[in-house]
């Protein structure tokens, strides 16, 4: 039976240089991407409870912008920065998944 050959690749630590041998997980792996600051997402599973502002609406940094169920808890999405929102992409009573687009801000 024939071995495939597996790639090495280097890496360094401080002065010395290792050879290793990357994962599938690692190959398969989610690049990463950089959080926007005008995007407000879920960071739990929920239900939208209540949303508190509309399209075109002002607001200041701090106020409640949507209620969000999660866990048997009621969590207070606040805004993040002053500022106006641009688009809401969910409903009262919608279910949403983890890290899902909820509004965008202006």
């Amino acid at each position: 039976m024939e071995e495939s050959k597996k790639e090495l690749v280097d890496f360094q630590v401080l002065s010395r240089k290792y050879k290793t041998q990357l994962t599938r997980k690692f190959n398969m792996r989610k690049p990463y991407v950089a959080p926007n600051p005008k995007e407000v997402r879920s960071y739990i599973p929920g239900t939208v409870v209540k949303i508190n502002v509309k399209k075109g609406q002002k607001v200041k940094e701090g106020s409640s912008i949507l209620v969000l169920e999660a866990m048997k808890m009621m969590n207070q999405i606040a805004m993040p920065f002053d500022g106006k929102i641009k688009e809401i992409y969910v409903k009262e009573g919608g279910r949403i998944p983890k890290d899902f687009l909820m509004i965008e801000i202006e």
